[in-house]
């Protein structure tokens, strides 16, 4: 626990081998969810990401009643969801007819596959229901921490290959498509790297909870600034803060759990970004989309 000299109480926490693994993994999801959750909510697909929560939940639980490991399932469901849900939509983005039908096929999978876990192999590993609905973030191994800490890079990287053309798309699909931009094939590869994200995050915060990961520091980064790019790497900060300040602070308080401490912060952030943006003006902080599509067509020729 962190008490007395900040500083001595940070090295202590610092010496624990299970907080550097949930440090090092953390911050990589954080990362990881900042970036892809931006433009989660830059083009409206925030049902999608509610949506493949429940596809995580639905996963893990299929892979722990077949006796796999819960990961397998995880991004398995999630990624390959993301692809149908993206496959389904028109200009590749999917809509809310598609996602809801998709959404109770799968809590339906989820009841199922509950049944047969509890019923059948809940008694080999009876709290990991549990963790997959809300997370274990300091429970997981130093070789699952570096696992995740690379599979989250390996998927920012994606992102990033992708992140111009994907930010014209999500603008000013019509124009970017008349430009050249393939918006059919953006779509469900963006949805596939959120379905991995997802996967990613249900380890740190759990499936119920992770929507607020994907979504909170994102809402505020683009209630702070008007720029697309600085919009992006503000939405990774700040969840990379959000899981610092959590994991901290249910460090030093063990009755709070890390999943609630770091949506906590999450929100907070929302909370606070919303009222500065009210405090300024939001006719200051609009960015028209005249505005920002010069951001992703580049300067003219």
């Amino acid at each position: 626990m962190l008490a007395g000299d900040p500083v001595t109480g940070l090295a202590n926490m610092l010496s624990q081998p299970f907080v550097r693994n949930a440090l090092l993994a953390g911050t990589a999801i954080a990362a990881l969810s900042g970036l892809v959750g931006y433009f989660v909510v830059l083009r409206g697909q925030v049902f999608a990401g509610d949506a493949l929560s429940h596809v995580a939940y639905a996963g893990a639980l299929a892979a722990l009643a077949a006796g796999l490991d819960l990961r397998l399932g995880l991004f398995a469901a999630t990624i390959g969801v993301g692809l149908l849900l993206g496959s389904m939509g028109g200009r590749g983005v999917a809509d809310d007819v598609v996602i809801g039908t998709v959404f109770a096929w799968v809590l339906g999978l989820g009841v199922l596959f509950l049944t047969l876990y509890t019923t059948h192999s809940s008694a080999e590993n009876g709290t990991a229901n549990v963790n997959v609905l809300f997370g274990s973030i300091f429970g997981i191994s130093s070789a699952t921490a570096v696992t995740s800490a690379w599979i989250a890079a390996g998927l920012i990287a994606a992102l990033l290959l992708i992140a111009r053309p994907l930010l014209f798309a999500s603008v000013d699909p019509a124009v970017a498509a008349a430009r050249g931009v393939p918006v059919r094939l953006l779509g469900p590869l963006f949805l596939a790297i959120l379905g991995g994200a997802v996967g990613e995050a249900s380890q740190a915060v759990g499936a119920l909870l992770l929507l607020g990961l994907l979504a909170a520091p994102a809402a505020a980064a683009q209630r702070l600034t008007p720029d697309p790019w600085r919009a992006l790497g503000l939405s990774a900060a700040l969840a990379v803060l959000a899981m610092w300040a959590g994991l901290s602070l249910s460090y030093a308080v063990p009755a709070l759990p890390p999943s609630f401490c770091i949506i906590a912060f999450a929100t907070a952030e929302f909370v606070l970004a919303a009222g500065h943006r009210r405090f300024r003006g939001s006719d200051r902080l609009a960015a028209p989309k005249a505005n920002r599509s010069r951001y992703v067509q580049g300067p003219p020729s």
